[in-house]
């Protein structure tokens, strides 16, 4: 029970990565709300100690945030982490992206960034707390295909970088995480893939993945270290890129 009793919000929790960190945290004891577009309101799960609480929420507007975390708050009583893990990621090369398909994904990616942290800075500001942003390696090395994603989640990076140093004197704790994880959105589009390009994929990963050659498990290879960050272990880290891909991006 590595996070008994902690008191944690996860957006994005209704599905896929979200809803394995969910599932781990609960496990370790924690009280958990999950905010996501596509949750049923105010559904509850509990298992042993932790518990978890979910509501709808689009952390692209200002006012279903405010909303979301007050609600949030009310039910733990408190807040001590924050793990933002909604994001869109659509396809598209440079030269085909409309203004409307680049603000949306700005709009959720960076702007839902931005009013998640600041409402979770208002509530830890006095006693402290654990930030921790979805990043993505395409905000590092770039993605072909995903210019805005990439771009998107650059900023997102920036951002966890600066309100690190900024939110420290207060005891917050701001990191990003970069993961490769198998999702099931991931396993949609290999389902797309003929058996050519499929072979050709599965090579391509293999060779840019230096630990077992494919994207890992959320359960095993992500929801352990989100455990470890929202925990006490984690108090003198801050203003970091964790990189959990198997070893596809090395950063010096």
């Amino acid at each position: 029970m590595q996070l008994a009793g902690k008191r944690i919000i996860v957006t994005g929790g209704a599905r896929g990565i979200g809803a394995a960190i969910v599932e781990a945290y609960i496990s370790e004891g924690a009280h958990v709300i999950s905010l996501d577009v596509g949750t049923s309101q105010e559904s509850v799960t509990d298992k042993e100690s932790g518990w978890m609480k979910s509501r709808i929420c689009d952390i692209s507007d200002s006012q279903s945030v405010d909303e979301a975390f007050d609600w949030a708050t009310e039910q733990l009583a408190g807040l001590d982490v924050l793990v933002n893990a909604a994001g869109i990621a659509p396809n598209a090369t440079a030269d085909e992206i409309t203004l409307d398909e680049w603000e949306k994904v700005f709009a959720v990616n960076t702007r839902g960034t931005f009013l998640t942290n600041r409402a979770a800075f208002e509530r830890m500001r006095q006693d402290g707390g654990r930030i921790i942003n979805f990043a993505s390696a395409a905000g590092v090395g770039g993605q072909p295909g995903k210019a805005h994603y990439a771009a998107s989640k650059g900023a997102v990076l920036a951002w966890t970088r600066t309100v690190a140093r900024e939110w420290g004197p207060h005891g917050i704790t701001v990191n990003a995480i970069a993961p490769a994880i198998w999702t099931p959105m991931y396993e949609a589009t290999r389902a797309s893939m003929s058996e050519a390009q499929l072979k050709q994929h599965d090579a391509f990963m293999a060779s840019q993945i230096p630990l077992g050659g494919r994207l890992g498990d959320a359960t095993q290879d992500l929801a352990p270290v989100l455990v470890f960050l929202a925990g006490e272990g984690s108090r003198f880290v801050t203003g970091q890129t964790l990189m959990i891909d198997g070893g596809m991006l090395m950063l010096s």
